[in-house]
């Protein structure tokens, strides 16, 4: 449980940064290639899909451990792998980001969202 609560407070705080972004808060460098310091206005967009995106990760994750029964047995043991494969492929990305802050902060974010997603898979 421990480990879920972990990945959904790791959501929620990529949520809030979302939510910052999308309100005109200097920390593009922290997302999107860290390319602008504030967001345009369609990249301010795919941060409010991101954020929903960010809610229904969190339904898995807290269903995976079985926090919550909202999603069928099927859907939560193949979601959650896709979603590991998901985090791990972020982790690649992040990475490579041209931005420094960007790969300093949301790479061990995305390997820790990885990390909880395969120990979820694999209980």
């Amino acid at each position: 449980m421990i480990v879920a609560l972990t990945g959904a407070v790791l959501l929620g705080a990529l949520a809030v940064l979302q939510a910052s972004l999308i309100a005109g808060a200097p920390l593009g460098r922290f997302a999107w290639g860290g390319r602008n310091v504030v967001l345009p206005a369609n990249l301010r967009i795919g941060s409010a899909v991101s954020i929903v995106l960010y809610a229904g990760f969190a339904v898995l994750i807290l269903s995976a451990a079985g926090a919550v029964s909202v999603l069928p047995d099927s859907v939560t043991d193949v979601g959650i792998w896709v979603l590991s494969g998901y985090f791990a492929l972020g982790v690649g990305m992040n990475a490579a980001s041209r931005s420094r802050p960007e790969r300093l902060v949301m790479t061990p974010v995305a390997l820790a969202l990885a990390a909880v997603c395969v120990v979820l898979a694999l209980q």
